[in-house]
């Protein structure tokens, strides 16, 4: 038996760099804007937007994270 098609994009997604989720992400609001998909298309897509959008932003949580806690010992180590 396979997996869902949403998990298997889940899963897809979660393997993603955050350049390739932003660049993926750009083309699929492209798509969206110019109007001419059908509904069904254009809810999963939106679907999966949504999905590229938090991996992105789980990236750039990571990061701000990072930069925090070295910023922290940073200053910890000029106390």
């Amino acid at each position: 038996m396979t997996e869902p098609a949403t998990q298997q994009n889940q899963a897809d997604i979660s393997s993603l760099s955050y350049e390739q989720a932003r660049e993926e992400l750009v083309g699929i609001v492209k798509r969206l804007e110019a109007g001419n998909l059908p509904l069904e298309e254009s809810l999963s897509m939106w679907e999966r937007g949504e999905a590229l959008a938090d991996r992105c932003q789980g990236w750039l949580d990571g990061a701000r994270e990072r930069l925090d806690q070295a910023r922290d010992e940073s200053s910890d180590d000029e106390e």
